[in-house]
């Protein structure tokens, strides 16, 4: 080190050493070329330890020269008498603190439940970066002031620098902030431990560590009995330690991260629309830090405004750039976190980006790692603890925004362009042999996977298969997208028929459309003719069912209709004939589906369709209650129900079709109050109905509700009520119900004239002088609203 030379000076040194402009040493250390001129001008003081090691890391210094920067910057700091508070001083508060109000309240209980003789209360603040964890801590002390009259003292355990603070030095540094004599204070490291807890059994005082390493750095510093408070901060969760409460703090609310921004910004966010502010705030996760940044960059810059701050963050491959002022940098904050990271761990956050979705689950990390599933699951529980990964229910992780975005910029930096493009084929691979896996067990012929199928995830059961579609639907979703993308079209053609039959258990989900569209062009560009017919065919069902475009559906069925006909496979007309009817009945043209619902039954019968022919027969039988022609359409499920065992009708239809039929015939004699009948029909369904979920099984709760009220078994009926409302809720029914009406009086409703989506029975509700009229847009809302409510009105009528 040349004698008499000053920070900026060395940093420059190492800096050219490394061959590096200012432009480059920003971009490798997410610190602002600015902020790395002025240190090396002088002209703004040495950085704080956080932004010191990325500039270090940026610059890959050898443990001696780093060093000996670090001691250069301390001492430089010391000189100017800023930077970290010595011990004994707390940080200067922000006057702006926003929100955490149940946090706070809940670490002051916590204090003040203290008791002479009583173990010394101590509370650890965890959370990712970024989420002003120091800023609460002080806010905590602030206002404990006087409940702690013997001190309120502060240490930074630099627990995310290359060397966290020494156990020894941190009770050294204690002890003498407790103003033990220098002489006083043991060699030993164990013997100085029980002095700062001789010491504090005897005084109200309160103290933050801050910034902790992990549990063994902080385990010798904490008291034993004694009616003081510790708090510690850490992105560690710092679960080794025990009889500790743990305080987790997430991002701010929206409204709480409008009032920071503003409150930031000053008098210039009085013409910031809200709209504005609102995008801003969710622009920067609601992560406090990022927010400090943004509204301090809006600040120092009349010329910009909300609006314009907003567009700048909108671009994601410059957003963390753009959330960088001084030496503060979101950027920063994040990788000092990233840098403690084992290699494997590191490797595992950077290809965690290419996930699509919005959370994913532990062999999607292995696939992306290629590691067995147990390492995986360690090197995920090493993200989560250092505050890189957010837990997102029982075995689900999910990245906090800026925090992916972070991921991303690591893997394009780390990473070469093939090596990334090889990680994402292995992960959309994975993906779609696990769909096709997992759909095929809904599918006729199929079942349980083969033997020699060796998955990540189990698909022992059809109840896991539908788990497993469900909990990952965007991310095999955006496989699928993908798949498409690059032309991978038999594939395409595989996922969207493996899952065809399982549409019917997930029906509401918004992206079956999206599924047999990519999957229609992709069979229309392989020569298979009759693989593109029965993609048409699966595409005029999802618009239809999905989005209600009758219309379209109906058009889609006819050019199905047509190429097969010049084929000749009578098969495939009967199938198409089936989905045309199907949308001409939904949309409201009754005479003209069924006429096209004989037709089709005639084709399916001849051509020895039986599965296609029994679900002919259902849709004729909704037919006839669209019409109110209840004796025909009992007549109808029943011969379906014959047709099911006489015919050699494949497993997934078969059930589908006893289902159907039988909460059709309860329902249809429900609404005749035919309610002896109804009920022994009801109960036959109920077994059935559990197959296919919630939604399915709540229905068949309601009638057996309404008929058991009707037949005077009132607890019997209030429990199945209250289970019809608890499953329709669960199962997203309902949605568009504060549209419903209910009108009193003896007159019955008209029947209605749209079928209800799956089941499609009407549902007429006319009980005990309650008539409940519906004024929703579309069938599908219209079946949630009406269903739900129907059964919400029979149990009030019951407590009536």
């Amino acid at each position: 080190m040349v004698a008499g030379s000053s920070f900026g000076q060395r940093l420059r040194e190492f800096r050219q050493s490394a061959g590096m402009t200012i432009e480059d040493l920003s971009e490798a250390s997410w610190v602002s070329g600015r902020a790395i001129s002025d240190m090396e001008r002088g002209h703004s003081r040495a950085p704080q330890e956080r932004t010191l090691a990325a500039l270090a890391d940026a610059m890959k210094l050898g443990d001696e020269d780093r060093a000996g920067l670090v001691e250069f910057a301390r001492s430089e700091r010391s000189k100017s008498r800023v930077g970290r508070p010595r011990v004994g001083e707390l940080p200067r508060g922000v006057s702006d603190f926003v929100g955490r109000a149940p946090e706070l309240e809940l670490l002051r209980s916590h204090a003040l439940a203290a008791s002479v003789g009583g173990p010394t209360p101590v509370a650890v603040v965890h959370g990712q970066p970024g989420l002003g964890k120091t800023a609460f801590a002080v806010r905590v002390a602030e206002q404990l002031r006087e409940v702690f009259p013997d001190g309120q003292f502060y240490l930074d355990l630099r627990g995310t620098d290359p060397v966290p603070m020494p156990v020894g030095e941190a009770l050294r540094r204690l002890l003498r902030a407790l103003d033990v004599n220098p002489r006083r204070i043991a060699d030993d490291e164990q013997e100085r431990a029980s002095q700062l807890r001789a010491i504090l059994r005897e005084r109200r005082c309160l103290l933050v560590l801050d910034n902790a390493a992990d549990e063994g750095q902080v385990r010798p510093l904490l008291p034993g009995l004694g009616v003081g408070i510790v708090v510690v901060t850490s992105r560690r969760l710092l679960g080794g330690l025990e009889g500790v409460l743990r305080i987790g703090l997430a991002p701010l609310t929206s409204e709480e991260s409008a009032v920071l921004l503003r409150a930031v910004v000053g008098e210039a966010s009085a013409r910031a629309a809200a709209q504005e502010v609102d995008a801003v705030a969710r622009l920067c996760g609601h992560l406090p830090l990022a927010l400090r940044i943004a509204g301090t960059r809006l600040a120092s810059r009349p010329g910009w405004t909300m609006g314009h701050l907003a567009e700048r963050l909108s671009d994601a491959d410059r957003r963390l750039a753009n959330l960088s002022v001084g030496d503060l940098g979101v950027a920063a904050a994040f990788a000092l976190s990233y840098t403690q990271l084992s290699n494997p761990a590191k490797a595992m956050f950077r290809r965690l980006a290419h996930v699509p979705g919005v959370d994913f689950a532990a062999p999607i990390a292995a696939v992306l790692a290629q590691v067995d599933l147990f390492d995986a699951e360690d090197q995920l529980d090493e993200l989560v603890d250092l505050g890189l990964l957010q837990p997102a229910g029982f075995d689900r992780y999910r990245f906090h925004d800026l925090i992916r975005l972070f991921a991303a910029d690591r893997l394009r930096g780390e990473e070469p362009a093939e090596a990334r493009a090889g990680t994402e084929r292995r992960m959309v691979d994975w993906l779609l042999e696990t769909a096709i896996v997992a759909g095929r067990w809904f599918a006729p012929g199929f079942g349980a996977p083969p033997d020699d199928w060796q998955g990540l995830v189990s698909m022992a059961t059809p109840e896991e298969a539908h788990s497993w579609l469900q909990v990952e639907a965007d991310n095999w979703l955006a496989a699928l997208q993908s798949a498409a993308a690059t032309d991978q079209h038999q594939r395409v053609v595989d996922v969207a028929e493996a899952t065809h039959w399982y549409a019917d258990r997930m029906i509401h989900w918004a992206h079956w459309s999206e599924v047999y569209r990519l999957s229609r062009v992709a069979a229309g560009r392989l020569p298979d003719r009759r693989q593109e017919i029965t993609h048409i065919d699966h595409y005029a069902w999802a618009v239809s069912t999905c989005e209600r475009r009758h219309e379209e559906s109906v058009a889609l069925a006819m050019e199905a209709y047509r190429l097969a006909g010049e084929l000749g496979d009578t098969k495939e007309q009967a199938n198409a004939l089936h989905y045309a009817a199907r949308a001409w009945r939904m949309g409201g043209n009754i005479e003209k589906a069924m006429k096209v619902y004989y037709r089709g039954l005639d084709l399916a019968d001849a051509a020895s369709n039986h599965d296609g022919y029994v679900q002919i027969r259902v849709g004729l039988g909704q037919t006839f209650v669209e019409r109110g022609r209840f004796d025909e359409a009992l007549n109808e499920f029943r011969g379906v129900l014959r047709e099911v065992d006489a015919r050699p009708v494949a497993p997934a239809p078969a059930q589908l079709a006893r289902m159907t039929a039988r909460m059709a015939m309860a329902r249809c004699l429900a609404d005749a109050k035919r309610w002896p009948e109804a009920l022994d029909e009801a109960t036959r369904a109920l077994p059935l109905a559990t197959e296919y979920g919630p939604r399915f099984t709540g229905r068949v709760h309601l009638t057996l509700g309404r008929a058991h009220s009707a037949l005077g078994a009132t607890d019997k009926a209030r429990d199945h009520l209250t289970r019809a409302v608890k499953l329709l809720e669960d199962g997203g029914e309902e949605r568009g119900s504060e549209k419903i009406r209910f009108t009193s009086g003896y007159a019955a409703p008209p029947p209605c004239t749209m079928t209800l989506c799956e089941v499609e029975i009407p549902l007429r509700a006319w009980h005990r002088g309650i008539a409940l009229h519906a004024h929703v847009g579309g069938h599908c809302a219209l079946h949630r609203a009406r269903t739900i409510s129907l059964a919400k009105a029979e149990l009030a009528a019951l407590d009536a």
